[in-house]
């Protein structure tokens, strides 16, 4: 058990004592104590339920002391405090005893693959191949990622999957602004398309088609034979940016398919059927205020161009056919307004949606010495991403796009990034790993590693407690991170270890001339040592030996 199966007994017990004084259905609720010299954790259910019950918080709270028939081996003692909370201490036993379950499991320590068997579907990133990713895309990619890890550590079967618009007005303009610098390359005046894409990468892109074709396009030649070019040459660049991150896809779909095999033109009759679309001033509409929004929506526009929402469907159907347990779609804030269309089409059209969780994620800013920096890819005035790994590495990239919470806009700030010390959240965790490694490596070299002589009784100080305890939080924290799919749980509890494992090293020396008490502080630390590795390894960053 871990401090999850802990607050599970207690709960359970807790709640028949609430039932043996007359009270069914009771919230009843645990929380970490704000006060550790009263214990570990502490409930507020007899504050509820006092006036309910026309009794004094403190008076309840003695009454279900009593009552509540806890198992000594796991909670040592129960207590009252003002105003009538009830404080619960986890025995020693029980914590020397986890400290055994994390040593014999490993990385595997609370790991129960609830989800073995089923398959879930990531979609992240998806960004169309009209430029590099930029920084914005970083941040998906990133949460796509650790979210898919976070699932597979469940037990889930993960497919990661890319989905890009290829059969647009976006990659037609990219065709025509390939074209353009392509013919002024070979000087001719022309000038770029209004909102053409102004780069120098679309300049690359052309130098290279001359340094295969020569001269031999012209201004006959097809806009499509350009993009084509620079979709195969922008997607190999994108491709190579997720690789240097960390990040794989087993899938990448296009647009265009479902055209193609006329998955369109299905969805359309369809939505037809159900009287869900009508034509009007020669576009055609989709019936959203039949789910509940004020006006309706353009589903193919006057001029035969299709919204995004329409192939989207197409695609999203698609995915429920292929019978995935889970689907989940990570998306932008300015995706806020298009997928709930997207859902409502498809239940309207008689698919069920329940399988299919949306997680919107807010913008980046990338900030210089206090300053934001524009970005616009059609302007080129952004920073790519491959230049974000260039300044500061991969490992700080990864966290700082996951260190705030999704729903929170993230400030990336690139002097905090480039700091190489504590002030930096990674190497903060870094060096509590390399750390432990540097001690373990000097107790082996010195021969002070005797593990039959370990004696878990003499970790009694607080700083020893704490860390075990902080540890045995590890099961719950991957759960609430599955429930959440928030990545920032997984990393404010790694800082939580290291901040109280840096305490304990700055209080306590593990190698001592005792030699069982070091024993016991070197089977501490490697515990300590194997869970940041586990939660490092799913946020995807590199767990040094040394630093």
């Amino acid at each position: 058990m871990s401090t999850f199966d802990v607050k599970d007994h207690i709960l359970d017990r807790l709640k028949k004592a609430i039932y043996s004084i007359g009270v069914e259905d009771s919230k009843v609720k645990l929380d970490q104590s704000k006060h550790p010299e009263l214990g570990d954790l502490s409930c507020a259910v007899a504050m509820s339920l006092a006036k309910k019950l026309d009794k004094s918080p403190m008076k309840l709270a003695e009454e279900l002391k009593e009552k509540i028939n806890l198992d000594n081996k796991i909670c040592s003692k129960v207590t009252v405090s003002n105003p009538g909370f009830l404080n619960f201490r986890i025995s020693s036993d029980y914590i020397y005893n986890q400290l055994l379950e994390i040593s014999k499991e490993g990385q595997n320590y609370g790991k129960k693959l609830a989800y073995l068997g089923q398959k879930a579907q990531v979609e992240f990133v998806s960004a169309n191949p009209t430029g590099p990713l930029t920084v914005g895309h970083g941040r998906q990619a990133v949460l796509g990622d650790v979210i898919s890890r976070i699932l597979e550590w469940h037990g889930y079967d993960v497919e990661r999957e890319y989905y890009y618009n290829d059969a647009g007005r976006q990659m037609k303009l990219l065709g025509e602004s390939v074209k353009t610098r392509y013919l002024q390359l070979l000087g001719e005046k022309v000038d770029l398309p209004d909102g053409g894409y102004e780069g120098d990468y679309i300049k690359e892109i052309a130098e290279g088609i001359i340094n295969k074709e020569g001269d031999q396009l012209d201004r006959e030649s097809s806009i499509h034979d350009f993009r084509k070019v620079a979709e195969k040459t922008i997607f190999s660049e994108i491709k190579n940016t997720l690789n240097k991150i960390q990040v794989h896809f087993n899938n990448f779909v296009n647009e265009q398919r479902f055209y193609n095999e006329g998955s369109i033109d299905e969805v359309l009759e369809k939505l037809k059927e159900k009287n869900c679309i009508y034509e009007k001033d020669g576009a055609v509409w989709l019936k959203t205020t039949k789910f509940g929004k004020d006006d309706d929506t353009v589903l193919i526009k006057s001029t035969g161009e299709p919204t995004y929402r329409l192939p989207d469907i197409a695609y999203h159907k698609d995915k429920l056919k292929r019978g995935y347990d889970l689907i989940i779609d990570i998306f932008g804030a300015d995706h806020n307004d298009t997928y709930p269309d997207i859902l409502s089409s498809l239940h309207a059209m008689g698919y069920d949606t329940s399988s299919i969780k949306v997680l919107i994620h807010q913008f980046v800013s990338l900030l210089r010495d206090g300053q934001r920096v524009k970005m616009s890819t059609r302007k080129a005035t952004f920073v790519t991403l491959d230049e974000l790994v260039k300044m500061v590495g991969v490992d700080v990239v990864r966290y700082f796009f996951i260190m705030r919470n999704r729903q929170s806009h993230l400030n990336f700030d690139v002097g905090l990034a480039e700091k190489e010390s504590d002030e930096n959240p990674v190497y903060y965790l870094q060096y509590a790993h390399a750390r432990i490694c540097n001690i373990l490596k000097h107790a082996k070299e010195i021969g002070a590693t005797d593990s039959s002589s370990v004696d878990l009784s003499l970790i009694v100080q607080d700083e020893e407690l704490n860390l075990v305890k902080d540890l045995m939080k590890w099961p719950e924290t991957m759960f609430t991170a599955l429930e959440s799919l928030e990545p920032q749980t997984i990393a404010n509890y790694l800082q939580s270890v290291a901040t109280d494992f840096h305490r304990f090293y700055s209080e306590h020396r593990v190698v001592t001339e005792n030699k069982v008490l070091t024993s016991s502080r070197l089977y501490l630390v490697s515990a300590v040592k194997e869970i940041l590795a586990c939660g490092l390894q799913i946020l995807g960053i590199s767990q040094p030996n040394k630093m």
